[in-house]
């Protein structure tokens, strides 16, 4: 009699969650990860910081619901501390990081597993696929997916699968965050575009794949953009400072922008209260050239939107791309 065929299992799967102030959004991440139509075993690690709403009822509610989920405490509320955090307590040699907001799709941790296998990468990610719900934030996601909103950047706009600087959330190997030593907790924010600099510096594979797509929802409103985008800027700011190696053009396109635009409306300016027509032109020609790039590329950008959603590109794409260039001039220190 032949001997009965081995089962093999997929590797196990630890899913890191760093948690601060989502309760309207926690439930639903956590299901959405517990239902995935995944073969090996899921634990789910969530961190949770000094929420200010419900967020830790939610959470213990889960955890006693379901022992794959569990709960350590994040004193800081400081996303790299949430992350080393959850990863210390987590148990499996694959490590997916997933924020207390996103929604992955159902074949999720099944393709990020596979493609970490087949590439040999220390990290595998998609897209950071921007999806609105109101006209603001519908305006927002089709800017964060456009060239003129975020630059080239695969994970925001899509691509071919192969080596980057860096992709969205993470599919890990234990081993590769062990050998960098984790996320930097000095960094508030940009810690993955850093971590990623650290696993590539050290011999490592970030691997981008277009069929790792996960939702993202925008900020709600103006403001909320301008602050994430200023806080982006400036701790970009701060990598470039430990990095310089990692400065390119499209991290200096928003300052040097802003730097134009302020600059040359102020030329004109002068220019205007001096009579000389010269200074005049050369000044605001600069803000001008922006603004007309600005409108070409809402036009373009808005072709599937909805008309209250389209007419507030223009500012969305000046909000971005202000904010970003201010946080990058004032840097982090």
């Amino acid at each position: 009699m032949s001997a009965e065929p081995r089962q093999v299992t997929a590797p196990g799967v630890s899913v890191v969650m760093p948690v601060l102030n989502e309760e309207r959004h926690l439930e639903a991440a956590v299901r959405r990860i517990l239902s995935s139509s995944y073969d090996g075993p899921i634990e789910i690690v969530l961190a949770l910081g000094p929420s200010q709403d419900r967020t830790d009822e939610v959470a213990a509610a889960l955890s006693a619901e379901d022992p794959r989920v569990r709960t350590v405490r994040n004193p800081t509320g400081r996303t790299a501390a949430a992350l080393n955090a959850a990863i210390a307590a987590s148990r499996f040699d694959i490590i997916i990081r997933v924020d207390g907001h996103a929604l992955i799709p159902d074949d999720y941790v099944a393709v990020a597993v596979a493609t970490l296998e087949a590439t040999g990468a220390d990290n595998v990610g998609g897209i950071m696929g921007a999806e609105g719900v109101s006209d603001f934030e519908q305006s927002v996601a089709a800017a964060m997916t456009s060239w003129f909103g975020v630059g080239g950047a695969a994970f925001h706009i899509g691509g071919e699968p192969g080596p980057a600087l860096t992709v969205y959330l993470g599919c890990f190997r234990r081993s590769a965050l062990e050998r960098v030593g984790g996320f930097d907790e000095s960094m508030v924010r940009a810690q993955d575009w850093e971590l990623n600099h650290r696993i590539r510096q050290t011999g490592g594979v970030v691997w981008f794949t277009p069929d790792l797509h996960v939702t993202y929802r925008p900020r709600p409103h103006l403001r909320a953009l301008a602050k994430q985008y200023f806080e982006y800027g400036r701790w970009r700011r701060e990598v470039a400072r430990r990095h310089p190696e990692t400065v390119s053009a499209r991290y200096l396109a928003p300052p040097a922008t802003l730097i134009a635009v302020v600059g040359g409306t102020a030329l004109g300016i002068a220019g205007v209260a001096t009579q000389s027509r010269a200074a005049a032109l050369i000044g605001f020609a600069m803000p001008v050239g922006y603004v007309v790039a600005n409108l070409i590329a809402s036009v373009r950008a808005a072709r599937s939107l909805p008309p209250a959603a389209a007419v507030r590109l223009p500012a969305v794409f000046a909000t971005m791309h202000g904010a970003w260039g201010a946080g990058f001039l004032r840097g982090a220190r």
